[in-house]
C-alpha cells in the first residue's frame, strides 16, 4: 500500500459538493504535484487529508484517506491533533499566517519539536538552529533570534519550512509555497523542498498553479479541473504526450526563457463554480475540442497507458 493513500475523495460544505471522488497515492522519497488554477479544489484536497475540514466547514461525504495504514478519516480528533505537525506537517503560501509576528522565529521552530519530540529548552534550540543551518541560512544563529518583521519573504518561508521539519514528519504537504516570492527565490525554495526529499526520504504533496514547477520537482503530477482528476500520469509522461486538452493548456501556459513580452499564453474562460457544475465534462466550455458528448456526459476516469485521463477524446494512442 502506499504511504499516503487517497480513494474517491469528495468533499462537501453545506450541501454543495466541491471534490468529486479524488484518488492519488504518495510513496516516501517522492513528490506528487497537485496541479490546477484557482477553484480546482487543491488546498481543499490538502485540508481533508489534514482533517482540517472542520474549520470552514466542510466534511468528507465520501472515500478513504490512508496513512501508512492509518485510516485519517475515521481518527478521533485528539489522535489526529497529536499526528498533525508530527507525522503530517503542513507549508503554507503566506508564511505570515503561520508566523507569530510577537515571537522571535527560533522560539516558533522550538515549540513544534518540544511539542512533538518532547525536547528540553536547549535541545529543541540546538535542533533548531541546525534545522536553520540544512536549509541554508547564513547566520543560523542569529537569525534564531529574529522577528518575522526582520526578515524577507524568502527567509520567512524558510522558518515555515524549518517549523514544518521540526517535527520530524514523514509527509509535508506544501501548498502554493511560492507563490509570493520572486522567481529567483521561487527556484531555491522549491531546490530546497526538492532536496529535503531527496535526503530524508520524506514524502512531499506539492500544490501548484505551475506546470513549470511541476516539471522542476515532482516525480508524479495529479491534475485536477473544478474538483475532479482530468489526468493523472508520471511528470515525464505529461509532458511527453498530455492526454487531456486541460493538461495540455496548462503546459502551453508556461513562460519559457527569450519569450516575448506580451505573448503570455491563457486558458479562455474560468473555472466555474462549485454551486454551477454543469453535467458532463466540466472542461467542455473552454475546450476547442469539446463535441456534443462533452457536454452531455461526464468521461469517466480511466487508464490511458501508463496514466489515467477523464476526457472523451484523449490525445495520443495509450501505450505500456
Amino acid at each position: 500500500m502506499p504511504f499516503l493513500s487517497v480513494r474517491e475523495l469528495s468533499v462537501r460544505i453545506g450541501k454543495i459538493e466541491l471534490i468529486d471522488r479524488i484518488s492519488l497515492d504518495i510513496e516516501k522519497g517522492q513528490i506528487l504535484g497537485v496541479v490546477g488554477e484557482s477553484g480546482s479544489g487543491k488546498s481543499l484536497t490538502a485540508m481533508a487529508i489534514m482533517g482540517l475540514l472542520p474549520l470552514i466547514g466542510g466534511r468528507i461525504s465520501h472515500g478513504s484517506v490512508t496513512l501508512d495504514g492509518t485510516d485519517l478519516v475515521t481518527l478521533p480528533e485528539a489522535e489526529f491533533r497529536a499526528l498533525r505537525g508530527r507525522r503530517i506537517a503542513l507549508i503554507t503560501q503566506n508564511p505570515m499566517t503561520s508566523l507569530d509576528p510577537m515571537l522571535q522565529v527560533g522560539a516558533q521552530i522550538d515549540q513544534v519539536a518540544r511539542l512533538h519530540l518532547g525536547l528540553g529548552a536547549e535541545a529543541a534550540k540546538a535542533r533548531s538552529i541546525d534545522l536553520l543551518q540544512q536549509l541554508r541560512i547564513p547566520n543560523a544563529a542569529l537569525v534564531y533570534l529574529q522577528y518575522p518583521h526582520q526578515m524577507s519573504g524568502g527567509m520567512k518561508q524558510r522558518i515555515v519550512i524549518a517549523m514544518a521539519l521540526a517535527g520530524d514528519p514523514d509527509l509535508i504537504i506544501a501548498d502554493e509555497p511560492t507563490t509570493a516570492l520572486d522567481v529567483t527565490i521561487q527556484a531555491q525554495i522549491i531546490q530546497i523542498l526538492v532536496d529535503l526529499v531527496r535526503e530524508r526520504g520524506l514524502a512531499l504533496l506539492l500544490i501548484t498553479h505551475d506546470m513549470g514547477v511541476v516539471a522542476q520537482a515532482c516525480d508524479q503530477v495529479v491534475v485536477l479541473y473544478a474538483g475532479r482528476v482530468a489526468e493523472s500520469n508520471a511528470v515525464h509522461a505529461i509532458f511527453a504526450q498530455p492526454a487531456h486538452p486541460y493538461t495540455r493548456s496548462l503546459i502551453a501556459c508556461i513562460t519559457r526563457a527569450g519569450q516575448a513580452a506580451g505573448s503570455l499564453t491563457g486558458i479562455p474562460g474560468l473555472v466555474p463554480s462549485a454551486a454551477s457544475y454543469a453535467a458532463g465534462c466540466r472542461f467542455h466550455t473552454r475546450c476547442a475540442m469539446a463535441q456534443a458528448i462533452c457536454s452531455d456526459a461526464a468521461p469517466a476516469l480511466q487508464a490511458h497507458g501508463p496514466g489515467r485521463v477523464s476526457c472523451h477524446f484523449p490525445q495520443g494512442a495509450p501505450h505500456g
